[in-house]
């Protein structure tokens, strides 16, 4: 009898033995399970992919507007996001390139800007020309305000009509009388101001018997240009009255909806056809000196792009769309089409490609 009670005893200890181990076991494939899924979970969130960096444009400030629309079109058709245009003048942009601050592409309407004097060490070696544009004299409603200014005009509107030497002689004579406010950018950071001066040179020299700086030393003596860093700076002044006109691109002019001067091929730098006409036309600036040609936007992925991927795709969606995206009824710029290829050193096969498609003719070294 006591050795049943102790076999009892004996196995009652060994059931609570083995209810603690499966307990134990229970527990152990919890926690295993657990552990899993969250290991799963960690995976899975390692391998998704972070949104992509938006690409980061620098662009002539002037056009603002077509590369907003550049812009939309991209992201529309790739899905690949873009920072809202990062604009200034395009040799005071080129400066910043330089000196390492990101950026994925650079929209100039400079060959010397995306070139390496002034890109230096970000250089890729090659810009794409796809657009042109033209010099004019833009106006507002407080210009018309103004008596003197709104002689300028009529002195304008004759010449326009005519276009006889001495009536366009007296209207650059009445613009540079020293009665009125003319808005000039400055040469060494905004295109647009050392191409006014030439645009005054083509004048001289095309309706005073060949003499370049005739109205360009008119409107040095009277002191009645006024200047900023950039044409677009010049446009509040311009809308308020405080200046009276301003030398400006054409496709600004109507981006900022003002009234414009629409002048002729022989001094706006608009026309390829007189690239060699305007050629004669000088300016120096603190970097060298510019000669004249027919105003282009080119657009290049400098050297260190933050994503030079997705930066040569955008621009050969630019190559190809700004066609149809850019009318000049609504930008008042021309696309060229095919576009032209100036580099200085081998290209990336992607742009290669566009070579072999006909979409980019080559047009030389920058």
């Amino acid at each position: 009898m006591a050795l049943a009670l102790k076999k009892t005893g004996l196995e009652s200890k060994i059931s609570s033995t083995r209810g603690i181990s499966s307990l134990a076991l229970v527990v152990i494939l919890v926690l295993v399970v657990v552990v899993a899924a969250i290991a799963g979970i960690l995976y899975i969130n390692s391998q998704k992919k972070s949104p992509p960096s938006p690409l980061i444009l620098y662009c002539a400030d002037a056009y603002v507007a077509e590369a907003s629309a550049l812009e939309a079109g991209f992201t529309n058709t790739t899905g690949i996001p873009m920072a809202p245009p990062k604009s200034g003048g395009s040799l005071l942009l080129a400066n910043e390139i330089a000196q390492g601050n990101p950026v994925s592409v650079f929209i100039s309407v400079s060959k010397s800007a995306v070139s390496s004097l002034y890109l230096k060490n970000e250089f890729s070696g090659w810009a794409i020309a796809f657009a042109a544009d033209q010099m004019t004299i833009a106006y507002s409603n407080a210009t018309l305000k103004n008596p003197a200014a709104v002689s300028v005009i009529d002195s304008f509107q004759k010449a326009q009509a005519s276009n006889l030497t001495q009536d366009w002689a007296n209207f650059y004579s009445n613009l540079t009388s020293g009665q009125i406010k003319v808005g000039i950018s400055d040469p060494n950071s905004d295109p647009a101001g050392f191409r006014a001066w030439m645009v005054l040179e083509a004048a001289g020299y095309a309706y005073e018997n060949g003499n370049l700086f005739f109205f360009v030393d008119r409107m040095l003596s009277s002191h009645e240009n006024v200047t900023s860093s950039s044409a677009a700076e010049l446009v509040a002044p311009l809308e308020t009255g405080q200046i009276q006109f301003l030398f400006i691109y054409k496709s600004s002019a109507i981006s900022q909806n003002l009234k414009f001067l629409q002048l002729p091929s022989a001094v706006n730098l608009g026309n390829p056809k007189y690239s060699a006409y305007y050629s004669q036309f000088t300016y120096s600036i603190s970097s060298g000196v510019q000669k004249g040609a027919p105003i282009t936007l080119f657009i290049t992925v400098p050297k260190d792009s933050t994503d030079p991927s997705d930066s040569i795709s955008f621009v050969i969606f630019v190559v190809k769309n700004a066609p149809t995206l850019l009318l000049p009824a609504k930008f008042g710029i021309t696309s060229l089409s095919p576009a032209v290829l100036y580099n200085d050193s081998n290209v990336p096969s992607q742009i290669q490609g566009l070579l072999s498609q006909g979409s980019l003719v080559s047009g030389g070294s920058l």
